[in-house]
């Protein structure tokens, strides 16, 4: 099928519902912010969905009315997405932020859309295409985020988007309220309160949220002060760059295979299979941006924080806990060297991330509060964001397994590289790569990738697993 003009709209939407949930009795007034969180005011919304394929024995008006009640009951649960960000200028100067709870008409957003003459084999892709620029009409709020009188647009949007022979929901999460991990823990709750209630079940969560933020001590009560006079100082608005968007595929072998290389060049066995398939990844992006020998260029990863603090978060803190972390060497030196070299600078930079060096990283914040420009980079970089642990396929709303994971073109910049799990599981991985228009055709040619890249799942084999 061929896919529609991406430039013209090819999403109408239906019906916008306000999903409004019951009072809960645990929730806060107000939430305040932790350091984590802040520093991603100008970020864009996180927006991940999932494409589904029709379920049997529904209509699309039983599954929108399904979500809606799920989602009111989740956000019963994780209340602090039904709130509103409140940004208020301080006496004597600063600005402070929290989440405001509990007020008239704060919930989320619900949208039923239809995507005229699309169907699922377009949002699944053929190996070879690009990702479809219409992704971006599957998910509501596309644009960020804190307006300048201090009010936010809701935290949370969902939308249903009926397509040819499936649905697909997308969902904007805004990025202040948490981070990846976050985001899916969500999703995840959210499907099991749609299964158990459309069996008749009663509701358990298997992993509630915690919403108690984490605080550094030697800093006073919250909120944090941010050193501005008011939102026009540090909110960023910026058009999206012309991308390529290309989804590549790594077989369990495939990976294996890569990490045995990896470490038989420094005979070592302590390279993991990310820290080879980033390596991978930072190298043939170089190679294919033709980036002078002399030129610096960065390898960053958005890393975990929950499990690496002593003690450890709670696996189901709910919020942002999460670095952008760097480690940086010559286009030459990366080039000149094999696959470990690289490898093992990746090593590095993860095994070097510990309690010490992330409480370090909060001291300095607090030190000197700021909002992130997460867009800007003074040299050219492959950002891995996302992971292949988030738990993405166990998302079952009672239709059976997804047919693929999907984002929206938000948050992406030249040399992103977005990290989700395989859809046949067992240690495989897909990597979004999102480059200028002329380095993806070089990326596309690079003979070090095309040696480590796998066939896709076919839609047919998916269609058949997810009806089982």
């Amino acid at each position: 099928m061929a896919s529609p003009s991406s430039n013209s709209s090819t999403v109408r939407t239906i019906k916008t519902y306000a999903v409004i949930p019951k009072t809960n009795p645990q929730a806060p007034r107000q939430l305040h912010l932790s350091a984590w969180d802040l520093g991603m005011l100008t970020a864009h919304y996180i927006q991940k969905g999932l494409l589904f394929a029709n379920p049997p024995d529904l209509s699309v008006e039983q599954i929108v009315e399904q979500l809606r009640s799920s989602l009111e009951e989740a956000l019963f649960h994780f209340y602090s997405l039904s709130g509103r960000l409140r940004l208020d200028t301080c006496d004597g100067g600063g600005v402070t932020c929290h989440v405001e709870l509990g007020c008239a008409g704060n919930g989320a957003e619900l949208v039923h859309a239809v995507a005229d003459g699309i169907g699922i084999a377009d949002v699944v892709v053929a190996d070879g295409q690009d990702l479809p620029k219409f992704l971006k009409e599957f998910f509501p709020l596309d644009q960020l985020v804190v307006n300048f009188d201090g009010c936010t647009d809701p935290l949370l949007a969902v939308q249903v988007t009926e397509l040819i022979g499936g649905i697909f929901v997308g969902c904007s999460f805004n990025h202040v309220i948490g981070d990846g991990t976050s985001f899916w823990h969500f999703f995840n709750a959210w499907a099991e309160i749609a299964r158990c209630k459309a069996a008749g079940k009663e509701v358990v969560l298997s992993w509630p949220p915690l919403h108690d933020r984490w605080f550094i001590g030697g800093y006073g009560e919250p909120p944090i002060k941010l050193p501005y006079s008011s939102p026009a100082e540090f909110i960023v608005r910026s058009s999206q760059p012309l991308l390529r968007e290309r989804m590549f595929h790594f077989s369990t072998e495939s990976l294996a295979n890569l990490k045995i290389r990896a470490n038989q060049e420094c005979d070592k066995d302590t390279i993991s299979t990310f820290q080879a398939l980033s390596a991978l990844m930072w190298r043939c992006v170089t190679r294919a941006r033709c980036t002078p020998r002399e030129q610096i260029t960065g390898y960053k990863l958005a890393i975990q924080n929950r499990t690496r603090l002593q003690p450890p978060l709670m696996p189901n803190y709910f919020g942002n806990s999460f670095n952008a972390i760097r480690t940086t060497t010559t286009a030459g030196q990366l080039l000149d060297n094999n696959l470990s070299w690289a490898a093992w600078l990746v090593h590095q930079l993860v095994n070097d991330h510990t309690d010490c060096a992330i409480r370090d990283l909060v001291h300095k914040y607090m030190d000197n509060p700021r909002v992130y420009n997460t867009h800007m980079s003074d040299i050219p970089i492959v950002m891995m964001i996302s992971s292949p642990r988030f738990d993405m396929y166990n998302c079952d709303f009672g239709w059976g397994k997804a047919l693929s994971v999907r984002s929206s073109s938000a948050g992406k910049w030249d040399g992103t590289v977005v990290a989700y799990p395989g859809w046949e599981g067992e240690g495989s991985v897909d990597l979004e790569v999102c480059l200028s228009p002329e380095y993806m055709h070089a990326l596309e040619r690079d003979e070090e990738l095309l040696a480590v890249i796998s066939p896709p799942i076919e839609l047919g084999i998916l269609s058949g697993a997810s009806n089982k």
